[in-house]
């Protein structure tokens, strides 16, 4: 879900400029990427944070 919404409000050019890790630069895809969210520890708040400020924003 948190994936899914980054994806779609950021897309994946500008979401692998915000957090870079790899599976957002280089053939990015939703299984890869959730996969290599979950094995490592570093990269997964750094996407959780990006969704949490997404969230805070007021919607116009």
């Amino acid at each position: 879900m948190i994936l899914d919404h980054l994806v779609a409000q950021h897309g994946w050019e500008q979401l692998g400029r915000m957090i870079n890790i790899r599976c957002f630069r280089y053939d990015p895809g939703i299984q890869s990427s959730l996969q290599f969210l979950r094995r490592t520890p570093r990269a997964r708040p750094q996407a959780e944070a990006l969704y949490l400020r997404d969230k805070a924003k007021p919607t116009p």
